[in-house]
Parts: structure tokens; sequence; C-alpha cells
């Protein structure tokens, strides 16, 4: 009994955090609040389905008695008068015995709280961190992964961006489209970083966790239909580009569960219907402008399109990602661009030679605190690197980390 009842209150926590508490935050307008209301439930449900069984709707327990925890809460503020009355008049508290579970109720929530989190007065990976955090419930830990950061440098932007929110009133309101566009970015990236975590878990038994890359693919499809009829071509190129990754899924894996790399993966268990869907809008998104998403996703359809791993047109992915560090250069991109750049050589390319190869490992160092052996990667790359502005930087890159090595 106690290990089935610990079972569904994980499943329930992993498949409906972001539903319940974007739920309490309609009630309560409170981020705090909301989410140790729902971690009150959750332990509740622990303790109490140890004893009289797991009920029949675990997600409806759990809204439920997270709605009354939130509104105790709110009595023990004394507060309860004023804000029951005002939570009444605007529809937020209603008298029922059960909760009205509609499944159009909750996306519209959620669909709240990811504009919320991503409002122009917060700094841009603030917007995005706390998307992941509420509405996704990923761990501090986890997200810290996504920006490359120590897990105590994002829980002290996580606490200043809930803080930001509540002293600056900011509404919990989906904005007009045409206020939209200055949300954008913080939006499709806190989506994208969703669909990330489900791709490549970073803790856990599986690697993918399926209930993650659907509900970023949800909420790609979501903002570009709320978009219509012209939706930006970025919105366009991340749904585009999550469908060919996710169509590549049943293949990732084999019988025993172990990661299969791209160029062994069985092509035949890609989901052909979904590459297809992917495909025009990769061409939609490209139209519009060389956007970063519609870039990757570019790109990610040429390894698509190839019915072998031999026939994948590597030359073809080494100019798409030439274009992409001019536009994002970033230490990912340019790492596997050098990945594209030994493929387009062929078997006899040695890329332990190739110094963007050894950058890109040396700023990833550095972003994870790792000084000493990010000073190692440094000193390999300049030892490679021609170019003098490229040598400037990377001797610039060098002194810092050494200060703190």
């Amino acid at each position: 009994m106690a290990a089935d009842a610990a079972k569904a209150v994980e499943a329930v926590y992993r498949s409906d955090w972001g539903r319940i508490v974007a739920t309490l935050i309609g009630i309560t307008r409170d981020f705090d609040m909301a989410e140790e209301s729902a971690q009150e439930a959750f332990t509740a449900a622990v303790d109490q389905w140890r004893e009289s069984g797991v009920p029949d709707s675990p997600r409806a327990w759990i809204i439920q008695t997270a709605r009354h925890k939130a509104i105790d809460r709110i009595r023990r503020r004394a507060l309860l008068k004023e804000k029951l009355e005002s939570y009444a008049a605007d529809g937020f508290v209603r008298e029922i015995d059960e909760p009205d579970y509609d499944n159009t109720e909750i996306p519209d929530d959620r669909l709240r709280l990811i504009f919320t989190c991503c409002h122009p007065a917060l700094a841009l990976e603030a917007q995005v961190a706390l998307t992941l955090r509420t509405l996704c419930g990923l761990e501090t830990d986890e997200i810290a992964r996504a920006f490359l950061v120590p897990p105590t440098t994002m829980a002290q932007r996580l606490v200043r961006a809930k803080r930001k929110i509540r002293d600056a009133g900011i509404p919990y309101t989906v904005p007009q489209t045409n206020a939209m566009a200055e949300r954008l970015d913080a939006v499709l990236t806190a989506i994208y970083l969703v669909f990330n975590e489900g791709y490549a878990a970073t803790r856990g038994g599986p690697l993918v966790r399926t209930d993650l890359c659907a509900e970023a693919i949800r909420l790609g499809r979501l903002v570009r239909t709320l978009m219509a009829p012209q939706p930006p071509a970025e919105a366009t190129a991340l749904l585009a580009l999550m469908l060919l990754h996710d169509a590549r899924r049943e293949a990732r894996l084999d019988a025993a569960g172990d990661l299969v790399v791209l160029e062994e993966q069985d092509r035949s268990q890609w989901d052909r219907r979904q590459i297809a869907e992917a495909l025009p809008l990769v061409e939609e998104a490209l139209a519009g402008g060389p956007g970063p998403f519609a870039l990757q996703a570019a790109i990610s359809a040429i390894h698509c399109r190839a019915a072998r791993a031999e026939d994948t047109d590597w030359p073809q992915i080494v100019r798409i990602y030439d274009v992409l560090e001019r536009l994002q250069p970033s230490p990912i991109v340019s790492l596997n661009r050098a990945v594209a750049v030994a493929m387009a050589s062929g078997p006899g390319s040695d890329l332990d030679n190739y110094h963007l190869l050894h950058a890109a490992r040396a700023d990833l160092l550095r972003r994870m605190g790792s000084a000493a052996e990010a000073v190692k990667s440094y000193r390999r790359a300049l030892e490679l690197a021609t170019n003098e502005s490229e040598r400037r930087f990377l001797e610039r890159r060098l002194r810092e980390v050494q200060a703190v090595a």
C-alpha cells in the first residue's frame, strides 16, 4: 500500500505540478504561497493514501487539497475577508463540494502563468527560469544545468523574480496579441528548455520524459495558434524543431533502455508522419528569416531527410552552423559545429586539433565553475588558434579563469 501511494504521488507530481501551481496562483496571486500549498498537499497525499488507498482521481484529490490549504494560508494571514471577497467577485473561488476539472480551464491557467513569468520587467534568464520552476516543476538544479550556473545562483534568481512579481503587482493575465512580442523570446526559450529537459532528463532512471516533451509541443502549438493568422517565424520554427527531435524518440534507446547515438539509430523507427508535418514548417520559418530556432530546425531537417547516416549532408550542416554561430554564439553551438566539421571532413579528420572544440569545452567548464580544467582547455585552444582576433579573445578568457583557479 505504501509503495503504491508513493508511486501515485510521484506520478501526479511529475505530470501535473505545473497545472496545480497555475491553478493556485490564480487563487492566491502569490507564487510562494501557491508552491507551499501544493507541497503541503503532496505531503498530505503521501500520508493519507497510505492509510486510505489511492483515490480514483489522484490529481483531483491533490488540487482540491491544495486549494483548501491555500485558502487556509490566506486565513492565517488575517486577510480572509478582504481577499476572499475579492476572489469571489473575480470568480477565482467557487463554492462547490468538488472542483470542476474541465480540461479547458487548466490550459488557460498555464497560459496565463507562462506569460506572467515572462513579463519584460524581469531579466530574460529570470523569466525563463521562473517558468521552468513554476509551470513545469523542474527542480533548481535542473534549471541551473540548463543555464550552466551553480544551483545556489539559480535559487537566488528565482527568489528575486518571484519577489519582483509580487512587489510590482504584475498581473496574472495573457496580454493582447500586440503586446506579446516583447515576451515572445522568453516564452519560446522556456518552452524549448522544457522540451530539452524531457528529451534528456537531469535525474531519474529514464533518459526521456515523454510528459515534458508532449507538454512543450502542446505549448508550442498553443503559442503559434494564439498569434495566428501570421505567427512569428521563430514560433513556427520552435514547433518544427521539437517535432523533428521528438520524431526520433523511439530510436534513441535500445531494448535495455541505453542511449543510441544518431548515426546508429534504426531510422525505420522514426515517426515519419511527424516529420512530414514538421518539414513544411521549417520552410515556412526559414522564409521568415534565419532565426536561431529556424537554423536549428533546418539542421534537424537535414538529419531527418537522410535515409541513412552516411547520406547526411554534413557540408550543408556546417554552413548552417556558420550562420548560427554568427547569429547566436555559444559554447554548445561551437562544439556542435566542431563535430559537424569533423563529419564533413571524413574519418581522417583530427578533431583534437580543432581549436574551437577546446575553446567550447573551456567555456563550458568556466560556466560550471571548474576553473582549473578550463585553464587547460583554453591553453590548448591557444596552441591551435591562428587568427589574431580569436587569440586575443582566448587570452582574455584565460587570464580571467586563471585569476580564480
